[in-house]
């Protein structure tokens, strides 16, 4: 599997999915500045969680303008497989890849802290290696990871199975009070149609082993390894 990790100034999580990659995938991913107008030939291209020019404007709003996201768009509308995590998933939704917006916290907080996820959707390469309504334990860590979209484009996320994850209780329950930051429908992931393009704030890089403090996140990238070999 060969994967390319785009670095924008203010990336802190590059180097953390990048050692994630390797490990899972045996191949060490191509590091790409934001400032590249292109990219290697990869079978997955991620975006990093961190404080993208330092969340000015907005968070993602200016990385999604970067030289190198043109090159993004183009390759996943070929359907090479994208994901973003936390950062990148608000700058896949600045730049129109997914839908929606990250918005401020609820309790207006950073917040960092394990939370538990359910997962809604395994019919995709970042979520089949775990079962239907399972339970795991996931790191978030952000200020802006309040999710939020008009009420059409919630009702044809959830219709179409494009909701990848939720926030919810230890025992599975989905509640707002379960949500560390208020995000609608407790959405903590989703898909694009057609499940090339994923965005979630929790960072399953984080916990892909035990010596981290779990390892709920190394399904998430052996699925994706699987799939590109296939």
């Amino acid at each position: 599997m060969k994967s390319a990790v785009i670095v924008f100034p203010g990336s802190n999580c590059d180097r953390d999915v990048a050692v994630a990659l390797a490990r899972i995938s045996g191949s060490k991913p191509a590091m790409v500045w934001h400032g590249d107008k292109t990219i290697p030939k990869v079978d997955l291209i991620v975006l990093p969680g961190g404080f993208s020019y330092g969340d000015y404007l907005r968070s993602g709003a200016m990385a999604a303008h970067s030289p190198v996201m043109t090159e993004v768009a183009a390759r996943a509308k070929r359907g090479v497989p994208v994901l973003g995590i936390c950062n990148g998933f608000q700058i896949l939704t600045e730049a129109g890849l997914l839908p929606g917006a990250l918005m401020r916290n609820a309790g207006l907080h950073f917040v960092c802290r394990d939370v538990a996820l359910k997962v809604e959707s395994t019919e995709s390469m970042f979520t089949r290696r775990y079962s239907q309504g399972q339970i795991v334990r996931i790191p978030v860590a952000h200020a802006d990871g309040n999710y939020r979209a008009d009420a059409k484009t919630l009702d044809r996320l959830e219709g179409k199975g494009l909701v990848a994850l939720r926030y919810c209780g230890s025992d599975g329950t989905v509640s707002e009070k379960d949500s560390p930051n208020g995000s609608a429908r407790n959405i903590a992931g989703i898909f694009n149609d057609k499940r090339t393009v994923m965005g979630l704030m929790p960072h399953p890089e984080r916990v892909i082993e035990p010596l981290l403090g779990g390892s709920d996140g190394r399904p998430f990238f052996e699925g994706i390894a699987e799939a590109l070999a296939a």
